[in-house]
């Protein structure tokens, strides 16, 4: 999504997230005392039976709590692309910055103006010793300006909004509601939760704080305020629709709610009725851009962790196990004889890690963390993330239809950017194949072959990927429908370790023989993994290569 800049050159845009979610709130009172600002207070105590019925205005509470909400403005600069002529050709082409470093950033990283705003729009479903000089990067483009919101948590001048809003910053003007406006600094963002908080001089300023004894109900009140479109002090109201959405965001359960919100919203706050905040306006499902009814904001207890990390340490430290996960779905359940369908299912496990270490295996599944039942990949995640380096992680595990208890030991979180760019190891002959057994099977109406030398060059496979490869599959086939192509490789089947076609079709015996609907398969796709279940009634077809 993108912004028309106003005030800075003309026609330039910028892509930023500004959305919120929705709040309402019926009453708290600012008490000042002298020139010192005072926390806003609630009305009722946490716990209280809340008002009956839809209230008659919301005046009051927006009366009482709007002061603590800010405007934002940011300055940024685009990235000038490069050109270059070819003679002969009437036409120039843009050339892309070269030499710029790592765009991703991470948790300590608070440098401004690198890279693309990835912008707040949630797209719509379909069936993220010497001294070495810097880097060159390209020629500085237009000035340009967005915009987002935010609000005071202390009466010092701290204040929350998105990490969206100000990672790209080279300024940062706060506007408050009496239209005083401040410059502010970044104090510290953390990319993975969306959350940042920056810092304006004083300390008489008026402040909520995030509710966390009690959370919102679906159907509850809720009021949002923000900065829309650069309108600033704008509110709107509504319910809140869902509890513990899952946007794709692993550390991240989001508020769903319908009160109206749009670009500029991001960072607000979002209130209940008696004027505590309940989360922090992030994100909007949108075809078209404006709000549909459909907003996100960040839980209050979530947030207030994260910005209290912040505002002491300046970047977020999280727990680590060490394992790549995958949600179990009812297809996979079936695939592995199980009820209920729930858990995390391993993937791949760390060499070195903790939960190598601790003895976590591939194809285990985790049912429960410190005594927490994982219903999903997200929920592992998030609680793994809050356990501090050397803090102990209890799992509940199944393995090959055997409950196991393991003890693992949190690390600590690398970054973005070093969890997608490990090293492999070399492998010695580089082969994989294992001798004496057949050059290819079919299976499922795939046709395996041992992963060689020949495979490794022709499907770009890594040196440290072992298995077997799919060189052709039927068009007819389940393995077809659910995504498996050439090239894929398949490293484990059921309960088999793969090294040649025969485990597969041992795996494939076994699930018959005990009477399951699908074999589950550890396959590797271009360097990523996972586990897709394979119905077993889907033989046959003509080949693809």
């Amino acid at each position: 999504m993108s912004i028309k800049n106003k005030g800075f050159l003309a026609g330039a845009t910028i892509g930023i997230g500004l959305t919120a979610a929705a709040a309402v709130g019926a009453g708290v009172h600012i008490q000042r005392a002298s020139a010192e600002a005072q926390a806003i207070q609630p009305m009722a105590p946490p716990g209280a039976m809340a008002p009956t019925g839809a209230p008659m205005s919301f005046a009051n509470i927006i009366q009482r709590v709007a002061p603590a909400v800010v405007s934002i403005e940011v300055t940024t600069h685009l990235e000038q692309p490069r050109t270059m002529q070819i003679p002969g050709l009437p036409f120039q082409f843009n050339v892309p910055p070269q030499g710029g470093g790592d765009d991703q950033g991470d948790d300590n990283d608070d440098s401004a103006g690198q890279g693309a705003d990835p912008g707040d729009q949630v797209a719509p479903p379909t069936t993220r010793g010497g001294h070495k000089p810097a880097p060159k990067r390209a020629p500085r483009g237009p000035e340009a300006m967005a915009a987002g919101s935010g609000f005071f948590i202390s009466a010092d001048g701290y204040v929350v909004t998105n990490n969206h809003v100000v990672e790209k910053a080279d300024t940062i003007k706060v506007t408050l509601s009496d239209q005083r406006e401040l410059t502010a600094k970044l104090v510290g963002r953390d990319p993975l939760s969306d959350l940042a908080v920056i810092k304006v001089e004083g300390n008489d300023f008026p402040f909520v704080s995030f509710e966390t004894a009690s959370k919102p109900r679906v159907g509850d009140w809720v009021i949002a305020i923000g900065n829309p479109y650069t309108l600033g002090g704008t509110v709107t109201a509504g319910i809140v629709s869902a509890e513990e959405r899952n946007i794709g965001q692993q550390f991240v359960n989001y508020l769903q709610i319908d009160a109206p919100i749009n670009r500029g919203n991001s960072g607000g706050p979002t209130f209940d009725v008696y004027g505590r905040v309940v989360g922090v306006n992030t994100a909007i499902f949108s075809e078209s851009g404006g709000s549909v009814g459909i907003g996100f904001a960040i839980p209050a207890d979530l947030a207030n962790s994260i910005t209290k990390q912040l505002i002491a340490t300046h970047h977020i430290v999280r727990g680590y196990l060490g394992v790549s996960i995958q949600t179990v779905t009812p297809e996979v359940a079936a695939a592995e004889g199980i009820t209920p369908h729930q858990g995390a299912l391993v993937g791949d496990v760390t060499a070195g890690g903790p939960g190598a270490k601790a003895g976590v295996q591939v194809g285990d599944i985790i049912l429960s963390i410190n005594g927490h039942p994982v219903k999903s990949s997200e929920d592992l995640s998030q609680t793994t993330a809050q356990v501090p380096a050397g803090g102990e992680l209890k799992l509940e595990i199944l393995r090959a239809g055997h409950h196991l208890s393991i003890l693992a030991h949190s690390g600590v979180r690398p970054s973005e950017a070093t969890l997608n760019g490990g090293a492999k190891d070399d492998d010695e002959d580089g082969s994989g194949a294992t001798p004496g057994v057949p050059a290819s099977t079919t299976v499922l109406g795939m046709k395996l072959t041992p992963v060689d030398a020949t495979a490794r060059q022709k499907y770009n496979i890594g040196p440290t990927v072992h298995g077997v490869v799919v060189t052709a599959i039927a068009t007819t086939s389940d393995a077809m429908h659910v995504g498996l192509r050439p090239g894929y490789v398949i490293q484990r089947a059921g309960d088999h370790t793969v090294n040649s076609p025969a485990d597969v079709a041992a795996a494939v015996a076994d699930a018959k023989r005990e009477k399951r609907p699908s074999v589950l398969l550890l396959v590797n796709m271009g360097g990523r993994t996972g586990f897709v279940p394979v119905k077993l009634d889907s033989d046959g077809g003509t080949g693809q290569e």
